[in-house]
C-alpha cells in the first residue's frame, strides 16, 4: 500500500470521527429541547386549569347583562304600547266626527297593540290588555259604521237637472228655464257620439279616500254586509231621485197605448235625451265612485253596484220596452230608429259600466231592448210597405194634382235616407247574408212600386180618361223629381229614374191624345160624321159654321174644366201646354186660313171665329193652374 493511499485513509477516518462527534452533540441538544418543551406543556395545562373558573364567571356575567338588556327593551316596548293605548283610547272615546283621519289612525294603532299582546301572551298582564283593546276596537267599529252612514247620508243627495245639463255638450243643453228637450221626431246629429260629456262630481274628491278607509275598516272588522247595505241603499236612493227629478218615469205598454201621438213623440224625444244623461253622466259617475270607495277593499262591489242600479235600469228601459211592444204605426218608424240608434250608441258604455259577471243582467237587458227596437222597426217597415200598396182611402184629388199619399210616401222615403247608417245597422241585426245597402235598395224599390201600384188603382176612379193620365203624370213625375233631388238617387239608380221618366212622358202623350183628339178632329180636313168631308169644293157654309161652333164649344169646355186641373211642377206645366199648343194652334190657324172667308162675310163673324189663334194661345196659358186654388192663394 502506498504512502498516498494511507494518508487518504487516515484523512477519511478523521472526518468520520468528527461527523460522529457532531451527531452525538446534535442528539443531546434535541433531547434537551424536548425536555424543555414538555415542561412548558405541563405549565400551560396548569394555567388553563387555574383560569377556567374565571372564564365561567365572565360568561355568566355577560349572559346576565344580555338578559337585563332584553328585559329592559321588552319593558320599554310594553310601556310604549301602554302609552300608545292610552292616547288611542282617548281618540276613540272622542269619536270620529271631529277628526276622522286621526280616528282611523287610532284604530290602526289599537289593531297593532292587539297584535303585539297576542304574540306576547307570556306577559303577566297580556290578557287584560287584550280584552281592553278589543273592547275599544268593538266600540270603534260601531262608531265608524255610524260615521259611514252619516257620510253616505250627507253626500248622497240627488243631483238637480241643471247640474246635469251643465255637464252636457253645449249642443244638447236645453234653453234656460226649460228642463225638457224638443220632443219632436228628428234625426239626431251625427256629431253627438263624439261630443264631450263631463262626469258630474257625485261625492267630493276629498271625501272619497276617507270613505275608502272606513270601508276597509268595516270589512276588516267583519262588517261587510253592513257596509254593503248602507252604500247600496243610500246610492240607489240618490240615483232614483236624480232620474225622477230629470223626468224619467216608469211606463207600461198600456200607458203608451193611451197617449196621443204628439205627446208620445215628445216623450220619446225626452227619453232619448234622458238615456244619454243617465248612462254617460249618472251611471258612469256611480261606477266611478263605487270603484274609488272600494278600491283595494275585499268587497263584492260588482254585486253592490248591480243592486243599487237595478231599479233605475228597469225604470229607464221600461219606456223603450213599452214603445217597442205597443201597436205599430208608420209614423213610429222614425222615433223607433232614433231609439234604436241611441241604444246602439250607448251599448259600449253600458258594457263598460256594467262589466263583470254580477252585472250580466244589466248588459243583457240593454242588448235585449236594442234588438226589440230593431225588430219592431223592421216590422213597422214591412207594415208601411203593405199599407202603401193597400191604402184604400177614397180621397180623390179632383184637380189631378199630386195625391197626399204620394207626398207622404216620398217624404217618408226621403226621411228614411237620413237614417241610412242606422238602417244598415238594423239590417245587420237580422243578417240574411245580403249586403245592408242592397237590402235598403230592395226595400226602397218595393215601397216605390207599392206606391205606383196604388196610384194606378186610384187613377181608375176618375171618369175622365184625360184626368186619369194627368193624375199619373203628375204623381210619377213628383216621384222621379224627388228621387233625383235626394240620396235615394244613389240607391235606386239611373235606370229607375229613366224608366219612370218614360212613364211620365207616356202619360203626358196619352193625356194629349185623349183630351184633344176630338177637338183636333173638328179642325181636321178629313172630318167625319155630320161635318162631312171638307176636301170637297162644294162644301157648304153651314158645315163650316157648324165646325167653328163645335170648336168654340169644345175649347170653352176644355178651358173651363182643365183650368181647374193642376200641374204643380212649373217646368212640366209649361212643357205640357207647349205640347198641346204645338198640335192645336197650327191646326186652328190652318182651319181659319182655309175656311175663315166662308164666315167672314156673315153679319156676325165673331159668332163663329170667336177666338183668334193668339187668344187660344193666351187661354192655353191658363190651363193646369187650378183657378179656384189660385184665387184662394191670392
Amino acid at each position: 500500500m502506498t504512502v498516498a493511499a494511507l494518508q487518504a485513509m487516515d484523512a477519511l477516518s478523521r472526518r468520520a470521527t468528527m461527523l460522529r462527534d457532531s451527531l452525538r452533540r446534535s442528539q443531546g441538544n434535541t433531547d434537551g429541547m424536548v425536555t424543555i418543551l414538555g415542561s412548558f406543556d405541563h405549565r400551560l395545562s396548569a394555567l388553563e386549569a387555574a383560569m377556567r373558573p374565571t372564564q365561567v364567571r365572565t360568561h355568566a356575567i355577560r349572559t346576565a347583562h344580555e338578559n337585563i338588556d332584553r328585559t329592559i327593551k321588552a319593558a320599554d316596548g310594553i310601556l310604549s304600547q301602554f302609552d300608545l293605548a292610552r292616547r288611542a283610547e282617548a281618540t276613540i272615546l272622542r269619536g270620529p266626527h271631529e277628526d276622522l283621519e286621526s280616528y282611523l289612525e287610532a284604530v290602526d294603532v289599537l289593531k297593532g297593540i292587539s297584535r303585539f299582546f297576542s304574540s306576547n301572551k307570556n306577559f303577566k298582564s297580556s290578557e287584560g290588555v287584550l280584552n281592553h283593546v278589543n273592547n275599544l276596537l268593538a266600540k270603534s267599529t260601531l262608531k265608524i259604521e255610524e260615521e259611514f252612514k252619516q257620510l253616505m247620508s250627507t253626500y248622497s243627495k240627488p243631483i238637480e237637472p241643471d247640474r246635469l245639463f251643465d255637464c252636457l255638450p253645449k249642443s244638447l243643453r236645453p234653453t234656460k228655464g226649460d228642463h225638457e228637450t224638443d220632443g219632436g221626431s228628428h234625426h239626431p246629429s251625427k256629431g253627438l257620439e263624439a261630443a264631450v260629456y263631463r262626469t258630474p262630481t257625485l261625492i267630493p274628491p276629498r271625501i272619497l279616500p276617507l270613505m275608502n278607509d272606513i270601508a276597509q275598516q268595516l270589512v276588516q272588522a267583519g262588517n261587510q254586509q253592513t257596509c254593503y247595505k248602507i252604500y247600496r241603499d243610500y246610492r240607489a236612493s240618490a240615483l232614483e231621485v236624480s232620474l225622477r227629478k230629470l223626468g224619467v218615469e216608469k211606463l207600461t205598454k198600456d200607458d203608451v197605448q193611451k197617449m196621443q201621438w204628439e205627446a208620445l213623440e215628445a216623450k220619446i224625444g225626452n227619453w232619448i235625451h234622458f238615456m244619454r244623461i243617465a248612462v254617460k253622466l249618472l251611471l258612469a259617475g256611480e261606477r266611478k265612485i263605487c270603484d274609488q270607495i272600494f278600491d283595494g277593499v275585499n268587497f263584492n262591489k260588482g254585486h253592490c253596484f248591480a243592486e243599487l242600479t237595478a231599479n233605475s235600469i228597469i225604470t229607464l228601459f221600461s219606456f223603450g220596452d213599452a214603445v217597442a211592444k205597443s201597436k205599430r204605426s208608420p209614423e213610429k218608424l222614425f222615433v223607433l230608429l232614433d231609439m234604436y240608434e241611441v241604444m246602439r250608441e250607448l251599448q259600449p258604455e253600458i258594457d263598460e259600466i256594467f262589466e263583470g259577471k254580477p252585472c250580466t243582467e244589466m248588459r243583457e237587458a240593454a242588448s235585449s231592448l236594442t234588438k226589440r227596437l230593431a225588430q219592431t222597426a223592421q216590422e213597422t217597415f214591412a207594415d208601411f210597405e203593405e199599407a202603401v200598396e193597400k191604402d184604400a182611402s177614397k180621397t180623390i184629388v179632383q184637380d189631378g194634382t199630386v195625391h197626399p199619399l204620394t207626398s207622404y210616401v216620398i217624404n217618408y222615403v226621403k226621411f228614411l235616407f237620413d237614417y241610412q247608417s242606422t238602417l244598415k245597422l238594423l239590417f245587420q241585426e237580422f243578417d240574411s247574408g245580403t249586403e245592408a245597402e242592397s237590402q235598403l235598395a230592395a226595400v226602397t224599390t218595393r215601397i216605390m212600386q207599392a206606391l205606383q201600384n196604388n196610384l194606378d188603382g186610384k187613377s181608375k176612379q176618375y171618369k175622365d180618361p184625360a184626368l186619369t193620365h194627368l193624375f199619373l203624370m203628375n204623381n210619377i213625375h213628383y216621384m222621379v223629381r224627388s228621387v233625383r233631388r235626394s240620396e235615394a238617387k244613389d240607391i235606386l239608380g239611373d235606370d229607375w229614374i229613366q224608366r219612370h221618366r218614360r212613364i211620365v212622358q207616356q202619360n203626358a202623350n196619352q193625356y194629349k191624345r185623349v183630351a184633344w183628339a176630338k177637338i183636333l178632329q173638328t179642325l181636321s180636313v178629313q172630318g167625319a160624321g155630320s161635318g162631312g168631308d171638307l176636301t170637297s169644293s162644294s162644301v157648304s157654309r153651314a158645315t163650316i159654321k157648324e165646325r167653328f161652333k163645335s170648336f168654340n164649344t169644345q175649347f170653352e169646355e176644355l178651358h173651363a174644366k182643365q183650368s181647374q186641373w193642376i200641374v204643380p211642377d212649373q217646368e212640366l206645366r209649361e212643357s205640357l201646354r207647349l205640347a198641346v199648343a204645338e198640335v192645336l194652334l197650327p191646326a186652328y190657324r190652318s182651319f181659319i186660313k182655309r175656311f175663315g172667308n166662308l164666315v167672314d162675310n156673315n153679319k156676325n163673324p165673331q159668332k163663329y171665329v170667336r177666338y183668334s189663334p193668339e187668344a187660344v194661345d193666351q187661354l192655353l196659358g191658363q190651363f193646369f193652374e187650378g183657378q179656384q186654388w189660385a184665387e184662394q192663394k191670392r
